[in-house]
This record gives C-alpha cells, sequence and structure tokens, in this order.
C-alpha cells in the first residue's frame, strides 16, 4: 500500500498543471519605473516552474475583449468579462493573454468566451506587449 501511495504522490508532482491561468497566477510583479515613458510599469518574474512552458502548445479559454490593435491578427483574450478585467477592473496583468494568430480571426463580441491554443511566450520587458503572449494561435471553439 505504501509502494502505491508513494507512486501516485510521485506522479502527481510530476505532471504540471495545465491550466494556463492558474499558471500565470502563480507569477509574483514587483512594480518598477521605466524611464523611458516615466511610469511604473508590473514586472513579471518567470521562475522555472513557468519558464517550463515556454515554446510549448497552451490552451486558455476565456473572454474576448476589445481593444483597437494595430496588428488585426492580435486580440486580448481575458480569465474574466470586460467589466472585471485588467484594463477596466481589478484583476491582475496574470488575468489578461496577447493572442496572435497565424492568420485573421473571425471578429468577435466583447466577452465572447473561446479557447484558443498556440505557442506560450513569455515578456518582462516590452511594455507595449502583454506578459503572457500565444503564437501561432489556432481558434479551438467559438461557441
Amino acid at each position: 500500500m505504501r509502494v502505491l501511495l508513494v507512486f501516485l504522490s510521485i506522479s502527481a508532482f510530476a505532471q504540471p498543471s495545465q491550466n494556463g491561468w492558474d499558471l500565470f497566477a502563480k507569477v509574483k510583479f514587483t512594480p518598477q519605473l521605466i524611464k523611458e515613458v516615466n511610469e511604473y510599469f508590473l514586472i513579471p518574474f518567470f521562475d522555472s516552474r513557468i519558464r517550463y512552458y515556454e515554446g510549448k502548445e497552451m490552451t486558455l479559454e476565456g473572454y474576448y475583449i476589445p481593444m483597437d490593435l494595430e496588428d488585426r491578427h492580435t486580440i486580448i483574450l481575458s480569465k474574466s468579462p470586460y467589466a472585471q478585467c485588467f484594463f477596466c477592473g481589478g484583476a491582475g496583468p496574470e488575468s489578461v493573454s496577447e493572442i496572435i494568430f497565424s492568420s485573421r480571426p473571425p471578429k468577435f463580441k466583447a466577452d465572447q468566451i473561446i479557447s484558443v491554443s498556440g505557442t506560450l511566450r513569455l515578456n518582462a520587458k516590452d511594455i507595449n506587449h502583454l506578459n503572457f503572449i500565444l503564437e501561432n494561435a489556432r481558434l479551438e471553439s467559438n461557441p
């Protein structure tokens, strides 16, 4: 019986969380003055738990947040609806992701729930982009 419990414990720790939002929530942020714009930004510290996923396929389900972005292949996905999202409500930067599609995505409605998959890229330096980016994304579901 002990062998079985040890085996089950090891296998539970061997498989990291597959939920992207839960993984993003583990990232610690610290305010830092960005001299080029003379403003404070929350800068992430990506430890080995999240760096493990960089360059790997990830699926996120969330709410479409309408933003006027220059790149028509890019959208913003939020863990929370528009009224509670990072830009409009009290959520943190770990609750939004920049989604860059391989081709122009269909039109979405505000707060439409969608599921997307893509390759995770982490961003700690470029203040013109979000911290969590899915590249070469594709739409998985569009209820």
